[in-house]
């Protein structure tokens, strides 16, 4: 799968976000459902993978990430919607 930028939408009254890095996400996943993933997580059970993406090098996920984290929640909102209605 390579490098790989989630966001979690949480189940907490606000459905809120969580953005991360992973090389494994079913595995990753399973972690942070299970309680073993990111502290901010761990309350906010379970959570639901929302958008992805897949980058050639490390530097480049992690600069995305970054740049997700910087967006305003409406600007996370448009950014899943964009990816759902995508073409398969």
């Amino acid at each position: 799968m390579g490098h790989c930028v989630y966001l979690l939408r949480c189940s907490d009254n606000r459905g809120s976000f969580y953005i991360g890095y992973t090389t494994d996400l079913a595995r990753r996943l399973a972690e942070h459902n299970a309680g073993d993933g990111a502290k901010y997580t761990r309350g906010r059970t379970p959570v639901t993978c929302v958008y992805l993406a897949a980058f050639d090098s490390k530097s480049t996920a992690m600069s995305r990430e970054y740049e997700i984290k910087q967006l305003r929640r409406s600007e996370k909102e448009a950014l899943i919607e964009a990816v759902d209605e995508l073409p398969l």
